[in-house]
């Protein structure tokens, strides 16, 4: 299926360019020039995978449509690009509060665009993919009290995700924040891709074949992540080890306007924000614990 993207900018000149520098994607993309026809066109059409939005606009700016989009039960899933040239930490901070998942400040390269948008898409695929999956999952699986796995692959990490997210009442979010941390585990800890690697690798569109070579190589064959499920009262308990150096996990817990411009970085934070009641980690870093409260209200079942 295609993708699609709405492209927001009350500039003709900027929504001409975009739609140039992404030609190369075969995405459908709808271009308009105005806050107001952006929200009025998203609630009668949510089906997109991407939003590049303009900060800076006349009328109903890119803040107030990002804020709506955040707000509403059917929109808040789908990704924001922001693009502006207002750029303080303040307003980067600002955005990124309100939403924002990725920023791009203007002027910027076309292979910068082409990269975070791709790496939006592949995510947001990623995303569908797994509710889908979490959606199918046998129901027996809520049956669970407590459980050990050992993975060493991201499609044993995101199959496990999506299983045992059924074991909660949010298994849309709970499925995306448990393949953050289970992803996180093999990437970074097992395989030892370091934040600055990967940044370099996403923007080359080559992360996929690296990790894939790395899996491969005798140094890390032998290194498997192990995943700990326990029922505890009213929550659900993951405890998750690599075999990895650790890293400086306190950098990650929050968005940071520093990294908003890169292209990774954001999945501890998205993690904590959406899926789980409580995140720590402990010792150097490659132990985590995440906890799902069972009581909640169901999100996106």
């Amino acid at each position: 299926m295609v993708q699609r993207i709405l492209v927001v900018d009350d500039e003709p000149f900027n929504l001409e360019i975009v739609a140039e520098y992404l030609e190369e994607l075969d995405c459908e993309l709808v271009l308009l020039p105005s806050g107001q026809e952006a929200l009025d066109t998203l609630l009668a059409d949510n089906n997109f995978d991407l939003i590049v939005l303009d900060r800076m606009m006349p009328g109903v700016d890119g803040m107030e449509v990002l804020r709506h989009i955040k707000a509403d039960t059917q929109l808040h899933t789908i990704p924001v690009l922001m693009q502006t040239a207002a750029a303080t930490p303040e307003q980067v901070k600002e955005g990124l509060e309100a939403g924002a998942y990725y920023y791009l400040t203007k002027p910027y390269e076309p292979d910068t665009l082409i990269a975070i948008v791709r790496t939006a898409l592949t995510e947001q695929a990623h995303r569908k993919t797994l509710l889908v999956e979490a959606q199918q999952s046998a129901s027996t699986i809520q049956l669970l009290r407590e459980g050990y796995f050992e993975f060493r692959t991201l499609d044993e990490a995101e199959q496990l995700a999506s299983l045992l997210s059924r074991c909660t009442p949010n298994p849309a979010g709970v499925a995306m924040g448990l393949s953050e941390l289970l992803v996180n585990a093999v990437e970074h800890g097992n395989l030892g891709i370091s934040y600055s690697e990967k940044s370099a690798l996403k923007m080359e569109d080559r992360w996929t074949q690296e990790v894939e070579q790395r899996l491969q190589n005798p140094k890390y064959t032998d290194r498997f992540a192990k995943l700990y499920v326990s029922r505890c009262n009213d929550e659900m308990v993951f405890r998750i080890e690599d075999d990895g150096e650790g890293f400086d996990w306190k950098r990650y817990l929050d968005f940071d306007p520093a990294r908003a411009f890169d292209p990774n970085g954001r999945g501890i934070a998205m993690a904590r924000q959406l899926a789980f009641v409580s995140l720590n980690y402990e010792g150097r870093g490659n132990i985590v614990e995440a906890r799902v409260s069972l009581s909640q209200t169901a999100i996106g079942n």
